[in-house]
């Protein structure tokens, strides 16, 4: 027998499609909103984090991932009395260790003097297929802005926002950076396996600082490739995270490839901040995980060495923390919103000195 929870505890049903008379629907690749996060968002046909051209050049895997929409953001502001959304996916991916309200669902936060705070989550059904519609009812019909993030690890071919007929719609403000931060890593740079968007650490480090940035991880397929690293080291942003240690083979692979993203990078781009990033999780294959370690340090010393003055190390096992750090995974690799959050911490402080 298969248990429906909702019937039991209707706090946990679920309406994937709305029934709202007095809608008006908006399609977030037109004004007055702001997309951040994402790859020529107003033109491409589905969004996407970089060029189709870089993923096929770069592997499968990128390919495959490219155009999930970790990181993906849209701002504006409304006095509507509610906030829909009406989410078309192509499909929907399904993981047994993270939630659908992390992988295929949205969450809203309320801006006010740059600092957002969570409003409530657009919750997919659980037997979503290729979208879903959803609700959220707001306090008053007062002018506020708002930030709706997209899924980590599906596809949206489309996003429109429902506001009550009537309500005023208008821009919403930008970042407190022109060019934005620019993540590149592995599943956990992904967002795997964070309960809802707002979660993952670079969503912690935008809301603690009031910053604009790329989310850039892929997951199993962060391995530096030349045709990423090309396209990364041609991008406009203020601040360069390398978080890939993680999918690095083995330690010869990183060996092979750190040092020289970070010669690519710097020749293109000589006075970027640029920060490097070990495995939080030491634990797990402790005598690999300190030879990625030293590797990712080497690579660190030798920019040091070039005299760069703008080049940053963050010891992986710092940022679990030490008290109750096993309990942050959900299993051992992967962090849950406990990871994000300390990860967030770490990686935030270091990001809003150089900032």
């Amino acid at each position: 027998m298969i248990l429906d929870i909702s019937k039991i505890d209707t706090n946990f049903a679920v309406n994937g499609r709305l029934d709202l008379e007095d809608v008006c629907w908006f399609d977030v690749r037109r004004d007055p909103f702001r997309i951040y996060g994402l790859y020529n968002a107003r033109e491409e046909k589905t969004f996407c984090r970089l060029p189709r051209a870089v993923a096929e050049a770069t592997s499968i895997g990128v390919l495959e991932l490219y155009a999930n929409t970790a990181g993906g953001r849209v701002r504006f502001r409304t006095d509507s009395p509610y906030l829909a959304i009406r989410a078309e996916f192509p499909s929907v991916l399904r993981m047994a260790h993270m939630p659908l309200t992390g992988s295929a669902g949205f969450d809203l936060y309320r801006i006010r003097d740059g600092h957002q705070s969570y409003i409530n989550s657009f919750v997919p059904p659980s037997d979503i297929q290729n979208g879903y519609e959803s609700v959220i009812p707001l306090e008053g019909n007062k002018m506020e802005e708002y930030l709706i993030n997209f899924p980590l690890y599906n596809n949206v071919d489309n996003l429109f926002v429902g506001i009550q007929k009537g309500a005023k719609l208008c821009e919403g403000d930008s970042y407190r950076n022109e060019k934005p931060v620019v993540f590149y890593g592995s599943s956990i740079t992904q967002g795997g396996c964070a309960s809802r968007p707002g979660n993952c650490y670079q969503n912690f480090i935008s809301r603690q600082w009031n910053l604009d940035y790329i989310n850039l991880g892929f997951s199993g397929s962060g391995r530096a490739e030349d045709a990423i690293v090309e396209y990364m080291a041609g991008m406009e942003m203020s601040l360069f995270v390398s978080d890939y240690d993680y999918n690095a083979p083995d330690p010869d692979y990183l060996q092979k490839t750190h040092q020289k993203m970070y010669q690519k990078i710097r020749e293109k781009q000589p006075d970027l901040p640029y920060v490097m990033v070990s495995k939080p999780n030491p634990e797990r294959s402790p005598l690999d995980s300190l030879k990625r370690r030293r590797i990712v340090f080497e690579t660190f010393t030798y920019a040091m060495e070039q005299g760069d003055q703008n080049v940053y190390f963050i010891d992986g096992p710092e940022l679990f923390g030490g008290l109750e750090r096993d309990a942050c995974t959900v299993d051992s690799t992967h962090p849950n919103d406990l990871g994000f959050y300390r990860m967030g911490d770490v990686i935030g402080a270091v990001i809003g000195r150089i900032l």
